[in-house]
């Protein structure tokens, strides 16, 4: 007799309706099945497979007593297949190689964001102790991942230092937001007790990313609700320390999940709101503010090709002379990031497509001359 399918078999009574119920019989016999196979595929651990296990055995002995098409089997087969779908895409024991090359990984870098050299020191001095100890072979010996901190203001570039180093290590990148978060059970995850519970960021990213030692960025911490507060960094007390976050239990999964592989970083755009228990388990890096002479690199080099891209411009048909970007990257007075620049280069990025649109041009050449017909008043 097949373990999942609970010992409920057809009477064999004939007649078009005894038909349909057979039929709607067999394919909720099938789904149980299925939930079985899932279960015995997956790479998961010993005594967590055996807890599935008999959850569907317990699924399949009551759809027997109380019926396919009662509401107790219905929500319980619902409860316990999006359980099983979760637990089942974990990647338990699933990880991406690492790029172990230095000078590629510096190129990344270099490519991706202008200036901070502190700041890919700081990296770079990390992928080196790895490479070292990967060439000699002591993989036991391979540094814990540091848990980095980007703290400056707006526009500073932190994000996409993030971004960069996942791209620089070959991993995959996934974003939690922590801006106007409001409950640690966002994290955490809730109980299966409540109704339409699931799991919280962490267990979401990590499905989504499909490996254990993905670049998870937690982003703006600072920016906690006030009432949650205290509740979110005590959890994240547990997520950043390396000693506990070995079996990170989410309220949903109710099965440690370990994440000493994971690569956290961290950005703030100050440390005023964060709990001294999560800074100590920071290593605090300051992104500097942007100069104009940097600016005006990041935006020739960086933004305007990617911007007239996007704006659907080619490359011939907007022109911007290298005197003219004095006038752009300060239109309205000194910012510290690049968030107004790149605002002010879509705009004259715009103008320019509706002037090609409407005819009046071909090219557009934008001079010191004509630049405020370009810029936002």
């Amino acid at each position: 007799m097949d373990p999942f399918d609970g010992g409920q078999k057809s009477n064999g009574t004939g007649g078009q309706f005894i038909g349909v119920q057979q039929n709607k019989q067999d394919i909720a016999s099938d789904q149980i099945r299925r939930l079985g196979e899932k279960v015995e595929k997956a790479d998961l651990p010993f005594d967590l497979r055996q807890n599935l296990i008999e959850r569907v055995q317990r699924l399949a002995l009551l759809r027997a007593s109380a019926g396919y098409l009662s509401s107790t089997y219905i929500i319980e087969y619902e409860s316990t297949a999006s359980y099983i779908n979760w637990v089942v895409s974990l990647p338990w024991g699933k990880v991406s190689q690492d790029i172990l090359d230095l000078v590629l990984a510096k190129s990344v870098l270099d490519k991706n964001h202008h200036g901070a050299p502190g700041i890919k020191d700081r990296i770079l001095e990390y992928l080196a102790s790895i490479i070292l100890n990967a060439k000699q072979n002591k993989i036991d010996r391979i540094v814990k991942a540091p848990i980095l901190c980007l703290v400056g203001l707006a526009g500073t570039g932190k994000t996409t230092f993030a971004i960069s180093v996942a791209e620089a290590l070959g991993r995959k990148f996934e974003r939690v937001p922590f801006g106007g978060m409001g409950d640690a059970r966002s994290l955490r995850g809730q109980s299966r007790a409540l109704a339409d519970a699931e799991p919280g960021y962490i267990i979401k990213k990590l499905v989504h990313a499909q490996t254990k030692n993905c670049v998870i960025l937690l982003d703006e911490l600072d920016r906690i609700s006030q009432d949650a507060r205290s509740d979110i960094m005590g959890v994240l007390v547990e997520l950043l320390d390396p000693e506990q976050n070995k079996s990170f239990t989410d309220h949903y999964i109710d099965y440690p999940f370990d994440l000493s592989e994971v690569l956290f970083i961290a950005t703030a755009n100050n440390t005023t709101n964060i709990a001294t228990a999560v800074l100590d388990r920071l290593e605090i890096l300051q992104m500097p503010s942007y100069t104009d002479a940097e600016k005006i690199v990041i935006g020739k080099d960086y933004l305007f090709a990617k911007i007239r891209s996007q704006v659907g411009l080619s490359d011939g048909q907007l022109i911007i002379d290298d005197g003219v970007w004095s006038g752009i990257i300060r239109p309205l007075g000194f910012d510290s990031g690049i968030r107004s620049l790149e605002r002010t280069i879509e705009g004259v990025c715009r103008k320019s497509a509706r002037l090609i649109v409407e005819g009046k041009t071909q090219q557009v050449h934008v001079t010191n001359e004509n630049l405020k017909e370009f810029l936002y008043a």
